[in-house]
């Protein structure tokens, strides 16, 4: 916060203002000269970004995006590496893997954007929330632009702002266009900031090319979130005077509406203040330009002179997880218990251990979940650690995410796997990339319910683990034991990277087994062999697991058949060597999960055993999946018709006859 004299205040931001213009005329020029291919310009709305900085203290949260260089300068990041990150050469911040102002600086308190608008706000809310919840006081402060204001991810996170009283400021700017889309076509209202009304906050409409003003409102918002009033939601009325990157142009824009704004430029009009309010001469003004122009020239011709940046596979590799613990033996007295029972208790126990961890979900508190596996934690635990959330499965994954940032380890509760749908862009996006682009730790796990064989129909049955194993960055876990359950568990939620355990729903109350009373946790990509045997192998996790031990033993029983099955446990990472040291040995490779078959999981272990270790095959590897078709309520024809637990014994036949 800004403590000097009123004029030496407004000289400081004054110099605040002129330098990201600066550098927009600089980077306008290495366009037109070819030395650079893109930018994405904020040329004009200036104010915006520097007065929200500048009326923010240094230890609140900032959430930038494309066209707010002004946060960065304001605070001080170096230019040179802050040059090298915009020109993607050796130096940058991300060391190339992501562009322009997509990365944090924490030591900064930015946090790095992703291209999918509005999705930064739900982080802000959990940023927010962990603020609040270890007593700084501090906000968040996030933008987005006019046409981000119809994201989903912008209602769900000024709702769930509002219903937590959460100190978090939201930021549009509204520029007028969304690329070449004019606001006045993609929404009925003029006003944005009305919005706040019906989510029961604060709003405002601000120039956002009066430096003053915008100062002035996210000084009052501040305050007002700092008092436990709750959020504000500012809008702040600008123009795009240049293209939405510079290569699409303004050819679209009616030129009378540029002139217009242009005449409103915000440097202009404060340069024009400072000049008459008898603060600094238009000489010593011009003087500051060519000393701002000096600094940039230097850190962009430094940043033009620096490699192209090189890597090599293994490094990239090694980025995309932080290292996590080693597991912790389970030892000592176990007692024989439901699998949810087992979950449960590698929640309560990782509780009791850590106050960092906190749990976020649909109903989860005093109801307990829909599956009662939290049933009494609210009440050992505190509300302020036990939170309900809103029907917002993308705002509740970002508000994880955001509370991580903060040091917290958030539990989320996906209340149906077949819901995270709704959350996607966020786990892939967002909790997926972060650590490798970069290098923000992102500590969250995602309890997922999934599965059929409950005759629950096509929107609670699914078996969706495929999608996130494709997705670099994510760990995905797929216990079928209620030993597994309690460890892997404990294990996603000591790991420092975003874990998506998937909890089968039919077992939680059908399957009993003994568990470790003490806590513990299993090795993440560590798959186990259930049983040993000599003919076949069945890879498999989850209900699969099951299926596959019941196959095996009827079979020893009927026809003396050895099955080794192999409980995979983690389908990302995966662990090859068990299954190639199994396939080794039988020969023979059956892969059977409940999912549907085709661009199953068990594509990827088929394919690599065939890769890897085709010499020791005596028969072409075999999946077993769910039929192509959509999960029916019918429990007769999931069970005969859809369920790969109908084509598993066939499948045996064909493999052991070839």
């Amino acid at each position: 916060m800004l403590t000097d004299t009123p004029a030496e205040t407004s000289l400081h931001e004054y110099r605040a203002l002129l330098l990201p213009r600066v550098i927009e005329d600089k980077m306008l020029r290495l366009i037109r000269q070819g030395r650079i291919s893109k930018w994405f310009s904020g040329y004009g709305q200036e104010a915006i970004a520097v007065g929200c900085a500048l009326a923010l203290d240094d230890d609140d949260y900032v959430f930038p995006t494309h066209r707010n260089l002004g946060v960065w300068t304001t605070r001080d990041v170096p230019l040179k590496p802050l040059f090298c990150q915009l020109m993607g050469r050796e130096g940058g911040y991300t060391k190339g893997r992501d562009r322009t102002f997509h990365f944090g600086l924490p030591e900064k308190r930015i946090v790095g954007m992703i291209s999918h608008m509005a999705a930064m706000l739900p982080v802000a809310c959990g940023v927010a929330y962990g603020l609040r919840r270890r007593g700084d006081q501090n906000v968040a402060l996030a933008f987005c632009g006019d046409g981000a204001s119809r994201e989903g991810d912008f209602h769900e996170a000024l709702n769930l702002a509002s219903v937590w009283r959460l100190p978090v400021i939201f930021v549009v700017e509204n520029n007028g266009y969304g690329l070449s889309t004019p606001t006045s076509e993609a929404m009925a209202v003029t006003e944005l900031a009305s919005a706040a009304a019906g989510y029961g906050m604060a709003g405002e409409t601000i120039d956002g090319n009066h430096l003053g003003s915008v100062i002035e409102a996210v000084t009052r918002a501040r305050a007002r979130a700092l008092r436990g009033e709750g959020p504000t939601l500012l809008e702040m009325k600008t123009f795009r005077v240049r293209g939405h990157e510079e290569a699409s142009g303004t050819k679209y824009v009616p030129k009378e509406l540029i002139e217009e704004w242009s005449g409103r430029d915000p440097v202009k009009s404060e340069t024009a203040r400072v000049v008459e309010d008898g603060l600094a001469s238009e000489d010593e003004l011009g003087t500051l330009r060519a000393e701002l122009e000096g600094l940039v020239d230097e850190a962009a011709e430094y940043a033009l002179a620096q490699p192209e940046v090189t890597s090599s596979l293994d490094v990239e590799r090694a980025d995309v997880f932080e290292q996590g613990p080693g597991g912790v033996e389970p030892t000592g007295p176990r007692t024989n218990k439901r699998y949810i029972d087992a979950v449960s208790d590698a929640l309560r126990q990782s509780m009791e251990a850590d106050d960092r961890i906190v749990l976020f979900g649909q109903d989860i508190a005093g109801y307990g979940g829909v599956f009662k596996v939290t049933q009494g934690f609210v009440e050992q635990f505190g509300s302020d650690r036990v939170r309900n959330t809103p029907i917002i499965e993308s705002g509740a994954v970002g508000a994880a995410m955001g509370a991580s940032l903060t040091g917290l380890k958030p539990v989320l509760e996906m209340q149906y796997a077949d819901f995270i749908t709704c959350g996607f862009n966020q786990i892939v996006s967002n909790l997926a990339t972060t650590r490798y682009r970069w290098g923000q730790q992102v500590d969250v796990t995602v309890r997922a319910p999934y599965g059929g064989n409950i005759g629950a129909g096509p929107f609670h049955s699914q078996s969706v683990e495929a999608w996130f194993a494709h997705v670099p960055g994510l760990k995905v876990v797929v216990p079928g034991t209620p030993q597994d359950a309690k460890g892997l568990l404990m294990a996603a939620i000591k790991d420092p990277n975003p874990v998506i355990v998937f909890e089968h729903k039919f077992l939680y109350r059908a399957l009993r087994g003994d568990v470790t009373d003490a806590p513990f946790s299993l090795p993440i990509g560590a798959a186990r062999i259930e049983r040993e045997g000599a003919d076949l192998t069945i890879v498999t996790w989850g209900l699969g697991l099951l299926w596959a031990v019941e196959e095996a033993e009827r079979r020893s029983t009927v026809d003396g058949v050895s099955i080794e099955v192999v409980d995979l446990r983690t389908v990302h990472p995966w662990d090859r060597e068990t299954v190639l040291g199994s396939v080794r040995k039988t020969g023979r490779l059956i892969v059977v999960h409940e999912a549907a078959r085709t661009g199953g999981f068990g594509g990827e272990v088929a394919s690599t055993i065939a890769e890897e270790a085709f010499e020791f095959l005596d028969a072409p590897p075999v999946r077993v999946g769910g039929a192509d078709i959509p999960i029916p309520f019918s429990t007769q024809l999931e069970r005969e018709v859809y369920s790969a637990h109908a084509r598993l014994g066939k499948a045996i036949d064909r493999v052991l006859e070839y």
